[in-house]
């Protein structure tokens, strides 16, 4: 427990535990709130109060308990929430394209947080040594350059070290603000919530400008639920109550009581809290501590991705695991470079992590409203909660949520644009592509051929039957592959055995090894399988078959030959889609990883034949 609990700190709470370095700064940036001691009192009070509600009430008291057989996520939650409603096909398909857009935004976050993360850190150099202001840009190019370099070796030599950097990184939170609560115990008041409802009666207009930075002291909070399968719920709860909260609480409100004393410290804060000679080990120190906030998120956009691939929402991409033992550290090439062009783009154009602050909190508050949203309808539908109950505990949350999201909507022109369009066209790529393959399959089946019929037919006039096992994969069971046609079209010969293989992904993380697979038996040494993956699962086809010997049937697997249909999109005026989708979903299919490396078939024993589908 306490090894989990450690591991816990360095990848779910690196996000939220580098925010004291820009979260109160950018309240008053800017002079949107003046630096007056009843408003640093007022903000305090909203800071704790939304930690505490969002992250301590929401997050950690009831997200966490919807858990997806053990694992989190906005993935994890769409799929419990359309099964939940899988009766219901009109809310299923609002749900779905909800949260598509939800997972899609959550690419956007991933940008604007390793950039301004790492961006705030370096900036610390402009307190410790004016005359570097130049080189902060810079630095931090060169430090997220570095970052995404290393990726493809993966993290398991270094990811020992998260837990304990992190660990002194709440330490020094902790050392940071504990000083000058001490000199000044009268900012502890804030602690009491009629200050931040005083705050919010006195100057509404104010306050709703300031709640779309105060909502960056708990960005990162979507990491405790998305973590969750690999920690666990107990070591999650454990660092938040017993370290991360209130490490947190007491360097906010050390910066608050430096406040008090002296307003002009605002310009940094967090790195004027610290004594002249600690500060450029300070700077060392957080730029270690952000680089492993980006580390998690980007960890989390390769897995995000691929469950994303195995729910059909995104093509195939090359995806490499990096660690023999632990099967949730992959590397995902193109999300990785692609990545760190936008990132390097946003440092490029914001220039500041106050410019970038801007850019910040949309995405976020966006995905927490809709993990609200999601969370009512798996309390309501799939736990059978009743419907009063299921209103109050999430409509609670869902105001909370939709005010921090119209208040970052304030920061639209300055900023606010960037994640979204990122966002947006993700969902375009991913409803393009979901969209692409219904219509593909439905092309397919609507000219295919029942399977056990057409073997009927061949088995009339039997053709000639060559040694060893083909393996023909077809996307809907029951149906004659194209593969097949074809090959017996033009080789006019059947293998001795033939296997006729469907593979289904679910909307649950893991499927146990012996429910993977699914035999029913044909006439004449033919089969028909079904091999059932979950959204973690690795697809694995050749040993998925090695499964058949429990069923009596052997295969040898030097004599097996792979056959795959090979479809060519081919878009046509008047289609299920607009022509240029269509010519966008071609374009994605014509790039996507070929099936034969995404089911890790031996690649000197796969034939591809081609058909062409018009949609």
């Amino acid at each position: 427990m306490a090894g989990l609990t450690l591991a816990a700190l360095g990848v779910v709470y690196g996000d939220i535990g580098t925010s004291p370095l820009y979260a109160l700064k950018e309240v008053f940036h800017a002079g949107h709130v003046p630096a007056s001691a009843d408003n640093v009192l007022g903000v305090l009070s909203l800071i704790f109060w939304t930690m505490t509600i969002i992250v301590s009430i929401k997050y950690v008291l009831l997200i966490l308990r919807a858990d997806n057989n053990g694992e989190g996520g906005l993935i994890a939650m769409l799929a419990l929430a359309t099964t939940a409603v899988k009766d219901r096909p009109a809310l299923r398909d609002t749900l779905m394209v909800v949260g598509l857009f939800g997972t899609a935004v959550f690419y956007g976050d991933g940008v604007i947080t390793p950039a301004i993360s790492v961006l705030s850190a370096v900036e610390g150099l402009e307190v410790a040594a004016p005359a570097l202001h130049n080189f902060v840009i810079p630095i931090t190019l060169v430090v997220l350059t570095g970052l995404f370099a290393v990726q493809r070796f993966g993290t398991g030599g270094i990811g020992k070290l998260f837990g304990p950097i992190t660990l002194v990184w709440f330490g020094v939170l902790i050392a940071l603000g504990l000083p000058h609560i001490v000199g000044n115990p009268a900012v502890l008041v804030a602690l009491n919530p009629w200050y931040a409802a005083n705050f919010i009666l006195q100057q509404p207009m104010i306050a709703f400008i300031a709640l779309g930075a105060v909502v960056l002291c708990v960005t990162g909070g979507e990491a405790l639920y998305a973590d969750m399968g690999h920690f666990g719920r107990r070591p999650i709860r454990l660092a938040w109550y017993g370290l991360v909260m209130p490490a947190l609480v007491i360097n906010y409100f050390g910066q608050g009581a430096m406040l008090l004393q002296d307003p002009e410290a605002i310009d940094n804060p967090f790195f004027l809290m610290a004594p002249q000679w600690s500060r450029l080990p300070l700077v060392f120190l957080s730029t270690a501590a952000t680089v492993i906030a980006s580390q998690a998120l980007i960890s989390a956009a390769f897995s995000v991705t691929k469950q994303a691939i195995q729910l059909g929402i995104l093509p195939r991409m090359t995806v490499k695991h990096t660690s023999e033992r632990d099967t949730g550290q992959i590397y995902v090439p193109f999300v990785n470079w692609s990545l760190y062009v936008f990132i390097v783009l946003a440092v490029a154009l914001f220039k500041s992590s106050s410019n970038l602050a801007s850019a910040y909190g949309i995405a976020v508050t966006l995905d927490m409203t809709i993990t609200t949203v999601m969370t009512f309808y798996v309390i309501r539908y799939g736990w059978r909660y009743p419907p009063l109950l299921c209103v109050l505990a999430t409509g609670f949350f869902f105001l909370i949520d939709i005010t921090f999201f119209f208040s970052n909507l304030l920061k639209l022109v300055a900023g606010g644009w960037f994640p979204l369009v990122i966002g947006a066209g993700m969902f375009l790529l991913m409803h393009t592509w979901k969209r692409g393959r219904e219509l593909m399959h439905e092309r397919v089946r609507s000219e295919a051929i029942e399977l056990q019929g057409f073997l009927d037919a061949v088995f009339i006039h039997p053709p000639v039957r060559v040694p060893g096992t083909a393996v023909f994969l077809v996307a809907d069971q029951g149906l004659t592959p194209n593969a097949l046609m074809h090959n017996l079209k033009h080789n006019k010969v059947l293998h001795a055995h033939n296997l006729f293989v469907t593979v289904r992904h679910h909307e649950v993380p893991y499927i146990p090894e012996e429910q993977r697979l699914v035999l029913q038996a044909l006439d004449n040494e033919c089969w028909q399988i079904s091999l059932h993956y979950g959204f973690k699962d690795d697809p694995d086809l050749p040993a998925a078959l090695s499964l058949l010997e429990a069923h009596g049937v052997s295969l040898d697997d030097m004599d097996t030959s792979y056959f795959l249909s090979r479809e060519t999109v081919a878009p046509t005026f008047g289609g299920g889609m607009a022509l240029w989708r269509e010519k966008l979903f071609a374009s994605m299919h014509r790039n996507a990883t070929d099936m034969a490396d995404f089911l890790a078939l031996p690649s000197n024993r796969v034939v591809e034949l081609g058909a062409k589908v018009e949609i």
